[in-house]
């Protein structure tokens, strides 16, 4: 089955289900996407800009209040999986532990998993945790690309600097700048995503 080549008709996106432990995931045999980062990374303002549906996915503004995998059709042909943001103190321990629990659970046996989106702010660049993902995502051999966010909010030297650091941590993987606000590295993200080569 082939992955979708590019922005989708809005009127063809739905939202699936979003499943808070392994036995609802759905019975899916397309292609996913999954992707992951950073609490307010901005994984919804991405969601929302690929797919072309404003408030398909909805970005709070309490830091850690995702709690759930949330799966979307694409299409009839692709499905995204939007994973809970990791990284944010405020969360208590064992709620932590339930996402990593999760977040594993998805990664290490989603046979129908393409590619993984690992986002990062442009502004903040690897953090701990962020490279911990890379680290885990490598070891079990999940493909991923890096996406830059919030690249608007930088100057060009500031961007420049933040992106050859960013990809130096990994130069065998590609890197996007991108910025929900103009737009800039959808086309790029799409392109990806056409290339992941879905099982």
């Amino acid at each position: 089955m082939s992955v979708t080549k590019g922005s989708p008709n809005a009127a063809s996106v739905r939202f699936i289900l979003s499943a808070s432990q392994p036995a609802q995931f759905p019975m899916l045999r397309q292609p996913e996407i999954a992707f992951l980062g950073r609490s307010n990374v901005g994984k919804s303002s991405l969601l929302n800009v690929l797919t072309g549906v404003p408030k398909l996915a909805k970005a709070s503004s309490e830091p850690g209040r995702t709690q759930t995998i949330n799966f979307f059709s694409i299409g009839g042909s692709l499905t995204f999986a939007d994973l809970p943001g990791y990284g944010f103190a405020k969360v208590p321990q064992h709620v932590q532990q339930s996402w990593k629990d999760l977040i594993e659970a998805y990664l290490l046996h989603r046979e129908q998993l393409a590619l993984c989106i690992l986002l990062l702010d442009a502004r903040r660049g690897w953090m701990e945790k962020d490279l911990g993902l890379k680290d885990w995502l490598e070891h079990h051999q999940r493909p991923y690309v890096v996406v830059a966010t919030k690249v608007d909010k930088l100057n060009q030297s500031e961007i420049h600097h933040g992106l050859a650091a960013i990809r130096r941590e990994v130069p065998h993987v590609p890197t996007v700048p991108f910025s929900a606000t103009t737009g800039q590295g959808a086309r790029e993200i799409w392109q990806a995503i056409k290339n992941s080569n879905p099982r």
